[in-house]
């Protein structure tokens, strides 16, 4: 192979698209609308229309989407938000920086996504929001969390993360829920070049809330209403991703098309588990995500074999978050989380992007596979 192997080409999907993303930059650049400017409402446009929602509030990161969505919701001191140990911190972390306490409940094995079975009994008085995480870009099984939610009267916030373009039962993930929130970090499937994010709602009033938090708690300059913050969607940002949202349906495709290859040439290693496909949506593979069946030793044992052959691979997530020191002693665990910490120690991601070819993952496949013969 001439390139090596990369966890996530970047590089290699800009060179695709080189001159189409210069010319926006440079765009962007002439007009000097650096803030709030044309590129973010045509990226707020486009992006809702393609997710089937009514409004997109462009913000300044993923995390900052997470607890803007909670503030518009007033979650704050002494109110619960239910939410799963396996995934990235920052779903768990907007609830603290709030006040609110993370309530952890168990994933399914299958999807690595929270098990709704699991949620009603952790619902109290004091929960407000469930914070379902699309885990990998796929999505959770949302027509049972959304029963509970409307019996309890609580907020549904998903966290979109990883799964922007995904469906559920025909409808994309991001408004399926009262409110969405989205990265737009470079290694996401849709990403720009430095941190970004949206948030998703077809509510106008949360949109409103939204919009007024995220800009120092105001709707026109000087008048401010709330306490608020700052995060604006940038617009060098926004002019990259609109250039990309153009292609998102072809590197989905090309993520899909990958995953079955893997599926393919590792099949017949009976020590791992390929990851499953949703039966009620699609998979949009922002990770390829196996499991090792032996556990976390072996699991070590072949990321390192791999790292020897130059193949990069990852572990998304070695702790889960109950287990962090952070949350000892704020946060509430609703029952075992025995499928979360054996994820942990058993999920390893090859890599997976939109460059990746064939000859490159047959090279992968192989090392895995001689891995595991004795």
């Amino acid at each position: 192979m001439n390139e090596p192997i990369q966890m996530v080409d970047l590089h290699g999907q800009y060179l695709e698209i080189k001159q189409e993303i210069d010319d926006a930059i440079q765009d962007v650049l002439n007009a000097t609308d650096f803030i709030r400017g044309k590129a973010v409402s045509d990226l707020e446009r486009a992006l809702a229309e393609y997710l089937g929602g009514e409004h997109c509030i462009g913000v300044a990161n993923g995390t900052d989407a997470l607890q803007l969505a909670m503030m518009a919701a007033d979650i704050g001191p002494g109110d619960e938000v239910i939410t799963t140990p396996f995934t990235f911190i920052a779903t768990a972390e907007a609830a603290a920086l709030l006040g609110a306490t993370p309530v952890f409940v168990d994933i399914d094995p299958v999807s690595f996504n929270i098990d709704p079975e699991r949620i009603t009994g952790a619902v109290t008085p004091r929960t407000r929001a469930i914070v379902p995480v699309h885990v990998f870009g796929a999505s959770v099984d949302m027509d049972p969390l959304l029963e509970i939610a409307r019996k309890h009267d609580l907020v549904v916030i998903e966290d979109n993360a990883q799964a922007v373009g995904a469906t559920y039962k025909k409808a994309r993930t991001g408004y399926i829920g009262d409110i969405g929130c989205v990265s737009f970090f470079p290694s996401k499937n849709l990403g720009a070049y430095g941190d970004a994010g949206a948030v998703l709602t077809n509510d106008d009033k949360l949109a409103e809330r939204v919009r007024m938090i995220s800009n120092h708690g105001s709707r026109r300059k000087y008048y401010n209403e709330v306490v608020g913050v700052n995060s604006r969607l940038d617009t060098l940002q926004a002019a990259i991703l609109n250039v990309k949202l153009k292609r998102l349906d072809e590197y989905t495709q090309r993520r899909q098309a990958a995953a079955d290859r893997y599926d393919h040439l590792l099949s017949h290693v009976e020590q791992i588990v390929l990851p499953a496909r949703p039966s009620f949506g699609s998979h949009v593979f922002h990770q390829y995500s196996l499991r090792v069946k032996a556990g976390r030793d072996q699991r070590d044992a072949l990321v390192e074999h791999l790292r020897e052959a130059g193949i990069p691979s990852a572990v998304y997530y070695p702790v889960p978050l109950h287990r962090l020191p952070v949350f000892g002693g704020s946060a509430r665990i609703a029952g075992d989380l025995q499928h979360s910490e054996r994820a942990a120690d058993e999920v390893l991601s090859l890599p997976m992007h939109t460059q990746l070819t064939g000859e490159q993952q047959h090279f992968i496949s192989q090392r895995v596979a001689e891995f595991f013969t004795p």
